[in-house]
């Protein structure tokens, strides 16, 4: 029998291979009561938090308010299966709510069968590719999307929700859409604010801010410990719901144009399918992939700043297939696209979650209140849910990162910039897919202008420097060293070429050409033709083309080129190797130069 086999329970690499997808069976194992108790306390805790936002996320994707209870609790469950991050909580959260609205608004009319088909029929999308790209390890691609461009989309989408839930905060008509949009029509529906309504948004907007900025510090002070005062901060939501909801009631104001909530269908959400509309998926497969991309690199965020500070490991492939299970669980009971939640996460985290089996049971907790509790929702106000939705938001605006950005990369402002430009004007979807698209374009600029700097040797040191920066470098009128800061590809190939050409020709003593690659990670084929060209035209000129510090890869692909087969005896390990192959007297006194 092979040594690794156990006759109990099958090869071990096949358990090795279920743990890996099933993460449950590995953290399972030592599962124990005082680890429940932990979870199950921190279930609770979060329980209590997820019902305003599951409510109030719902509202913005524009579905009634019990599908944001039925996306928070099958993917909390198959996420305790297939996740690897032990603090992370899944549920419906802003950007995918506010990409949902932007996806499934212009397909079907809110508040029709059609409607909640579609933002289901979403989430299947976005579970499918976000599975498909862990089974093939595609997480990779998620790195297209910069820090400027995630950046710039979270401030533009943060004033866009925010905009949007004045509508619900004041009473006014609204025509929804594009930011711009939503201001115009704030602005010219401003006299027709329900004094009713305002009354109640206004006054839980200004209790939320408050609760955020002071609450923690206050009860710390009381003598409460930082984690445990953090956590009743983040209960401020629940407090206003259960405040305006008597108020409401009490005092009869949904009969003075006050918004509620209504009937919220009491019971568990049953087994559902989406629609099998192909022309329907065809119009949901760019928002879904987009959606699936931008709800992943939030959560992996997340999971892994959390895991971090626990030194937890955080699968990123496997993670992507757990929220692509979490997508379809929610798509299948009746929800909408969801994702990894900060606040949640973090509530979790501060709580003490041991454990994904924390979800699981917040999601049983949810349960219980989509069995026994919607019927004290009838009063709830809308405005109570915007005022929730609006401070939430606030938190991702952030105009300070643009000047921070541009103070040490403009061009990186600039995307940012015109990224958070554009999703207020032509779209949350439209601005992202922009975003990205200047991104690449940046990349591609900045990579196609490489810096390329000419080299001397730094007295008493092997070390080689850019002559422009230090003036005391020593170099060789028959010796010409210059070193490319990036690697060499189809963008900066030719650049390259002349930059080489000009070196050479405003110096007729040279005899030999070092191209230092000690920064270049990869040489493609259109580099290579380049470094073929450059060999090609030093050699018709009488001059000798060596290369130094190619890095192991690049050396490996070399190796099956003619290209190397000639000049394998002109590359060297070190600059400073071939400076002395070349010159070994003019190398070995620089080297031993002291400096007075």
């Amino acid at each position: 029998m092979n040594s690794k086999e156990n006759p109990k329970t099958g090869s071990a690499p096949t358990q090795g291979l279920l743990r890996r997808y099933f993460p449950i069976l590995e953290w399972g194992k030592s599962y124990n009561m005082q680890t429940a108790t932990n979870d199950l306390v921190v279930a609770v805790i979060v329980s209590i938090m997820l019902i305003p936002q599951s409510l109030a996320y719902a509202q913005l994707a524009g579905l009634p308010p019990e599908v944001g209870l039925y996306a928070s609790m099958a993917p909390l469950i198959l996420y305790a299966i297939f996740g690897t991050s032990r603090s992370l909580s899944v549920g419906p959260v802003a950007v995918t709510s506010l990409m949902t609205l932007a996806a499934v608004a212009p397909i079907a009319a809110q508040g029709t069968p059609e409607y909640l088909g579609a933002a289901m029929a979403l989430a299947l999308l976005t579970g499918v590719i976000l599975i498909i790209l862990g089974f093939l390890k595609l997480g990779f691609l998620t790195n297209f999307i910069s820090f400027p461009v995630m950046a710039g989309l979270g401030t533009a989408v943060g004033l866009q929700i925010a905009a949007g839930q004045l509508t619900p905060v004041l009473g006014i008509p609204s025509a929804g859409g594009t930011f711009l949009v939503q201001v115009i029509s704030l602005v010219k529906n401003a006299g027709q604010i329900n004094i009713y309504t305002a009354s109640i948004g206004v006054p839980v907007v200004i209790f939320l801010l408050l609760v955020r900025k002071s609450m923690a510090n206050l009860l710390t002070k009381a003598g409460l410990s930082k984690s445990l005062a953090g956590i009743l901060a983040k209960m401020g939501p629940v407090i206003a719901i259960i405040i305006t909801i008597l108020v409401v009631s009490m005092l009869g104001l949904d009969k003075q144009g006050v918004k509620i909530v209504g009937k919220v269908p009491a019971g568990l959400p049953g087994l559902a399918l989406p629609p099998f509309d192909f022309e329907l998926w065809s119009k949901l497969l760019t928002p879904a992939a987009l959606i699936a991309i931008i709800g992943y690199v939030a959560s992996i965020s997340v999971a892994q700043t959390l895991a971090a500070k626990k030194r937890q490991h955080v699968d990123p492939n496997q993670e992507l297939i757990a929220l692509g299970a979490a997508n379809l669980g929610a798509s299948l009971s009746g929800g909408f696209p969801v994702a990894g939640g900060f606040s949640r996460s973090i509530v979790n985290f501060e709580a003490g979650a041991e454990t994904p089996a924390a979800g699981a049971f917040t999601a049983v907790g949810i349960a219980l209140v989509a069995l026994f509790l919607t019927p004290l929702l009838f009063f709830l106000p809308s405005a109570t849910l915007g005022a929730t939705i609006f401070v939430a938001v606030l938190s991702m605006v952030n105009f300070k990162a643009v000047v921070k950005t541009y103070n040490y990369s403009p061009s990186d402002a600039i995307a940012m910039a015109l990224t958070i430009i554009l999703t207020l004007t032509l779209g949350v979807i439209a601005g992202l897919m922009a975003g990205i698209g200047i991104s690449l374009m940046m990349y591609l600029y900045r990579t196609s202008r490489p810096h390329i700097a000419v080299i001397g040797q730094i007295p008493g040191t092997q070390s080689f420097r850019n002559i422009g920066r230090y003036e005391d470098v020593v170099t060789s009128p028959g010796i010409a060293s210059m070193r490319i800061d990036e690697s060499i590809y189809f963008p900066n190939a030719r650049l390259l070429e002349t930059q080489v050409n000009e070196l050479v020709a405003s110096n007729p003593e040279i005899q030999h050409f070092i191209l230092n690659c000690s920064a270049v990670n990869a040489v493609d084929a259109s580099g290579l033709e380049s470094l073929k060209s450059i060999n090609l035209r030093l050699k018709e000129g009488g001059i000798a083309f060596h290369l130094s510090e190619v890095k192991g890869p690049i050396m490996d692909s070399l190796k099956k080129t003619l290209f190397y087969q000639e000049l394998k005896d002109r590359i060297h390990f070190t600059h400073y190797d071939a400076v002395f192959s070349i010159d070994p007297k003019l190398a070995k006194q620089t080297m031993e130069h002291i400096k007075a």
